[in-house]
């Protein structure tokens, strides 16, 4: 009866890169060799959905890592360097960030440790609930032209956040750099002293100790690969300090996101068709022929009822009065959704972000507790004067979008009616009123709007600039073209003549001259130049304790325990070293190998029984829990050349009483001759490969459930670990037949005599309790 039992199997169209199985759901990720991400359900490998690359992301994925609450899927890009996060649930990217060089590997650990302090932290996490509004959602009706990100995703940015417990999102770059990045989103710390190429990370729980493998290019272009164990016992004795801080710049982040959302929405809703008005003015200022300025012109129709030639075919020709009533409704449209935007979004994650960057302020004043983290006051001084200047820049906006509203509904609706006149069409009576405050309100907008642009557009050739709200939403370096006039401002003029109040900390600027979108960015880079702080400082004080050569991949816990091979000088051993993870307390180390030979009982060709054996070489191995190691195991002789799953007890591996003391100063493969031996021991947790050429394998001891990945990476197989298959061919279409062989030695069956009709009603029970069982981990 063989062991684990096949739910599914597929030939991918795509080779697979990477493979990781959600810690808290039966769905596993893969990453293909076009750029793909693809999420399938355990129930028969079926594809949930699929993340197709794009410019904006990347096409070279080199990693994948699932946070621990198994709601968002990290996966790093080598081509255009950066790190992705995706919602599971509608395969949207939530946040992105970019790195110096290409991520090589990733972990993302959850930490397991409790105290007091932490857990009065998590019940008064929510306290910001009290004094903020919750911000409203994005509308709808707008598509972010970034297009990677989705309409309907401010919920889910507002949700990145996740448990309060901290999670940390460990990345091993390219060139040995590591960084240590806080729920996914917030960097905590960095290293740029390993040396190498991270092939494979593990932070362990209690934060004592990072253990990094990596491969190191001699001058001869040999590969040797280095285990360094560094200590980050900064971070273990901070943790509650740590994990507020992380908190409240991870909030700080998912605020930045949300205002950079708003603002592309913001940008969106103000339509190409406003620029009409200024195309039309510049045009026909360039093909009149008189000397007269437009402000004259347009004043001379406003008083006198006439136009020249040049005027009348501008406005009847190429704006028309459909055009003229179509740019209207356009105007207060856009503008109307605009300032709402401006005051629901805006206002009020500028408000949220200031909120979070004053309780970070008072965080760093607490310099016993803050200080060694690497929180400076006046970086967060600069961001909270930052993020006022935004504040202020955006009520800017507000007063300039009330004023043209009110500018352009009266000079459109003189405008309408004087075209009306001049087509002799009927003029409604509502709009053939026009006071004397109306004609005063309609000259003092053409003198304020057409004199100063004409005058401009004579200097340096620029067009009109009578539309005003569009040059606050160019992401660009230029001064505005039409700044607000400040002349009167009686605040400004008290200002300048106070010397005390003149360079007070306490008051924003404003910077009259530049648009929304600089000072957005203005702010982002000061916000950022404080997130760095405490990860320069935590760079300073990470350092390793140990360090030798071997290769392997780690499992993390309150041990760090890795899992190598030497192929070149034991290809028929597995290696297993333990080591405690807290450098300050002695714990004796455990390193082991295990010889992949097994001898069995089998029959020769005259039925006598005889003593065989099979030499076996491990082609990949993962950790599915604390006890138990995953192989994938490849016979060695010319008979048995099958490739065969296997599961090995770590406890059995690591029983041996001999210690073996390492010599840091040696190479390993210098030492493994001394190292104790275990022999093989399989029980009944194996099962051959039948028709394929298992390479690789996924695990995940929580949902016990293995993916097998052939050597071509296009052929999968995946397993229910903990469950065997039935002995009966035929029984399920799924199952693969047993082998006769090691199965008849290893496992003890004993006869069973039942009828035929018993048979055949188990067969029956058999196949109804298996799809029940598939059905309910579906719907899970």
């Amino acid at each position: 009866m063989p062991a684990f039992r096949q739910v599914g199997e597929k030939q991918l169209p795509n080779p697979v890169l990477c493979m990781a199985w959600s810690p808290k759901r039966d769905l596993i990720a893969l990453a293909n060799t076009t750029g793909e991400v693809l999420l399938h359900r355990l129930a028969s490998f079926h594809r949930v959905w699929s993340l197709p690359p794009s410019e904006y992301t990347g096409k070279k994925i080199t990693a994948l890592a699932w946070r621990p609450d198994g709601k968002i899927l990290a996966f790093s890009l080598g081509d255009t360097k950066q790190v992705v996060l995706c919602g599971v649930e509608k395969a949207e990217i939530l946040h992105m960030f970019p790195v110096q060089s290409p991520v090589t590997c990733m972990n993302w650990m959850e930490v397991m440790e409790e105290s007091s302090v932490l857990s009065s932290f998590y019940t008064s996490e929510d306290e910001s609930k009290l004094f903020l509004p919750k911000l409203p959602t994005l509308p709808k009706s707008y598509s972010t032209t970034s297009k990677i990100f989705s309409e309907e995703k401010s919920d889910e940015i507002l949700n990145l956040l996740g448990e309060v417990r901290l999670n940390i999102l460990v990345l091993g770059r390219d060139g040995g750099n590591v960084e240590l990045y806080a729920y996914g989103m917030y960097k905590i710390a960095t290293l740029d002293g390993v040396s190498g190429t991270c092939r494979s990370l593990s932070l362990s729980s209690d934060l004592k100790s990072l253990a990094v493998i990596t491969e190191v290019k001699s001058a001869d272009s040999n590969a040797d690969i280095c285990y360094i164990q560094l200590d980050t016992g900064l971070l273990s004795d901070c943790l509650p300090e740590l994990t507020r801080m992380a908190r409240k710049f991870t909030h700080i982040s998912t605020l930045m996101q949300y205002l950079h959302l708003s603002l592309t929405c913001m940008c969106e809703a103000w339509e190409d068709i406003l620029l009409q008005m200024d195309h039309r003015l510049t045009k026909f200022v360039q093909e009149k022929n008189t000397s007269t300025q437009v402000q004259d012109e347009f004043l001379e129709l406003l008083l006198w009822g006439q136009s020249s030639p040049e005027l009348q075919a501008l406005l009847m020709n190429q704006l028309t009065v459909k055009g003229l009533k179509k740019l209207g409704q356009s105007i207060e449209s856009s503008y109307s959704s605009i300032q709402k935007l401006v005051i629901s979004h805006l206002q009020s994650g500028s408000e949220a972000l200031l909120y979070h960057l004053s309780e970070v302020r008072g965080m760093s004043l607490w310099k016993q507790k803050f200080e060694p983290l690497g929180l400076d006051s006046g970086a967060i001084d600069g961001a909270i004067t930052a993020v006022g200047s935004f504040s202020l820049k955006a009520n800017e906006l507000l007063q300039v979008i009330d004023k043209s509203m009110k500018n352009f509904k009266a000079f459109f609706r003189w405008l309408y009616v004087a075209m009306l006149r001049m087509c002799d069409e009927h003029v409604p009576p509502e709009l053939n009123k026009m006071t004397q405050k109306d004609i005063a309100f309609v000259a003092d907008f053409l003198s304020e709007h057409f004199s100063e642009n004409e005058e401009l557009f004579n200097r340096k050739g620029k067009y009109f600039n009578v539309e005003r709200v569009g040059q606050y939403l160019k992401d660009e370096d230029e001064d505005l073209v039409s700044p607000p006039n400040t002349k009167g401002n009686q605040w400004l003029r008290f200002l300048q003549e106070s010397t005390h109040l003149k360079e007070s900390p306490l008051l924003f600027p404003s910077y009259p001259q530049k648009s929304l979108h600089f000072v957005k960015r203005m702010m982002e880079n000061v916000i950022e130049h404080c997130l760095q702080k405490p990860a320069e400082r935590s760079q300073k004080t990470l350092h390793d304790f140990l360090s030798f050569h071997l290769c392997g991949t780690i499992k993390k816990n309150k041990m760090h325990c890795v899992v190598f091979c030497m192929p070149d000088i034991s290809p028929c051993k597995l290696y297993v070293l333990q080591k405690g993870t807290d450098p300050n307390r002695h714990i004796p180390n455990r390193f082991m190998s295990v010889d992949l030979s097994l001898y069995y009982d089998a029959d020769d060709d005259d039925g006598a029984a005889a003593r065989a054996h099979s030499t076996y070489r491990c082609l990949d191995a993962r950790f599915y829990d604390d006890q138990m190691l995953t192989v994938i195991l490849q016979g060695l002789e010319e008979h048995n050349g099958e490739r065969t799953l296997a599961q090995l007890s770590l406890a059995s591996i690591l029983s041996c009483d001999t210690e073996f003391v390492l010599e840091p100063s040696m190479r390993l493969d210098q030492q493994c001759s001394t190292i104790p031996c275990q022999t093989l021991v399989l029980g009944n947790q194996w099962r051959e490969m039948e028709n394929m050429k298992a390479e690789f394998v996924a695990v995940n001891g929580i949902r016990k459930v293995a993916c097998v990945l052939s050597a071509n990476f296009r052929h999968v197989r995946v397993f229910e670990m903990d469950v065997e298959d039935e002995d009966d061919e035929g029984v399920d279409s799924l199952n693969v037949s047993a082998q006769d062989g090691l199965e008849t030695t290893i496992t003890s069956q004993g006869p069973v005599e039942e009828s035929e009709g018993e048979a055949k009603a188990q067969e029956g029970d058999a196949l109804q309790k298996t799809e029940e069982q598939l059905e309910s981990e579906e719907a899970l």
